[in-house]
């Protein structure tokens, strides 16, 4: 079906092509916290715990409104790990590694920030190049969600 929002298809696929690895990124980010939320020892194992558990069903939600974004934009969603593995720009929590609590959060939060600035790059992209300014505030709104998980992380290791 013809998709007739405003968008070029030319403009609607590359925006779409933007959104895919943020999509791949939540999913590695949500395993992650998802790994360290299980695993996670020492005298801060219950306030962390629960942090983590927070923070997943918060990914959660950003994963299923990104993949719902990439929909509207008529495309499919990618859906398995494999795609999001070769999509994804941070990395896996490599297996049985099982860091301290501290490398914990400094891990989350590197992450958290890495997505941020990879948001503000790609808001501008989508509104400036590609005529986008739906995705581009939806973006932004992605932007709040994990400049406030940063500061809850930073405030752990502080």
């Amino acid at each position: 079906m013809v998709v007739n929002i405003g968008l070029s298809d030319n403009n609607r696929r590359a925006v779409v092509e933007i959104l895919q690895p943020h999509l791949a990124d939540l999913h590695v980010l949500y395993v992650k916290t998802r790994n360290y939320h299980w695993n996670v020892v020492g005298s801060r194992f219950q306030p962390l715990h629960e942090v983590f558990e927070e923070q997943y069903d918060t990914l959660e939600e950003t994963i299923d409104a990104v993949a719902e974004r990439i929909r509207a934009l008529g495309e499919k969603a990618p859906g398995s790990m494999t795609e999001f593995l070769a999509m994804a720009r941070l990395k896996e929590e490599p297996a049985g590694n099982f860091p301290t609590a501290d490398a914990m959060l400094q891990n989350l939060l590197a992450d958290h920030e890495a997505i941020i600035r990879q948001l503000r790059e790609d808001i501008r992209t989508t509104d400036e190049k590609y005529g986008d300014t739906g995705t581009a505030d939806f973006l932004t709104g992605l932007i709040e969600g994990h400049e406030k998980t940063a500061w809850m992380l930073r405030a752990f290791l502080e």
